[in-house]
């Protein structure tokens, strides 16, 4: 099954890619949303992105099981969205060892699957250890994903770089 990996910096154009990627591969569209609306701003965003990606896709809200999720689902592409807010959920329910057989189950389904995600390692080193830890846990994930990626994509200022 092919995964594509979108990845790049805070509002760089990912998901509106990731988006577009996806409306190549057929009527049935699934998108699976891993953020959490833990408060009234992530609340904001979460019916912003709802609004901005249209009714052309099923949302599936899943915090922790991607990969059981999306082998549950019905669909001709799905865009996971975002890995990082995976990461942090994985991580602050104490979960991050399961993450790599998460993956696995990810790589198992058979339809196109699209990875969002942000790349959180060309800033300052974080000044807490949590901080820290996410940082490297989500860098180890991006690159375990971009491996098993057909395709690869860095996002800058709204353009897409096909790394591989």
């Amino acid at each position: 099954m092919p995964i594509l990996f979108v990845g790049g910096g805070s509002r760089s154009g990912k998901s509106r890619h990731a988006l577009e990627l996806a409306r190549r591969y057929g009527p049935r569209k699934l998108f699976l949303a891993t953020a959490q609306a833990l408060d009234g701003e992530m609340s904001d965003r979460i019916r912003r992105h709802r609004e901005e990606r249209g009714r052309d896709f099923e949302t599936v809200e899943e915090p922790f099981e991607i990969g059981r999720a999306l082998q549950a689902a019905e669909f001709d592409c799905a865009v996971v969205d975002c890995l990082t807010l995976w990461v942090t959920n994985m991580l602050l329910a104490g979960r991050e060892n399961e993450m790599p057989g998460i993956l696995d189950q990810l790589a198992a389904v058979t339809k196109p699957v699209i990875a969002v995600t942000n790349e959180v390692g060309c800033g300052i080193v974080p000044d807490n250890a949590l901080a820290r830890q996410f940082r490297d846990l989500a860098g180890t994930i991006n690159q375990r994903a971009a491996a098993l990626a057909e395709e690869a994509y860095w996002m800058a200022f709204g353009y897409p770089v096909r790394l591989k």
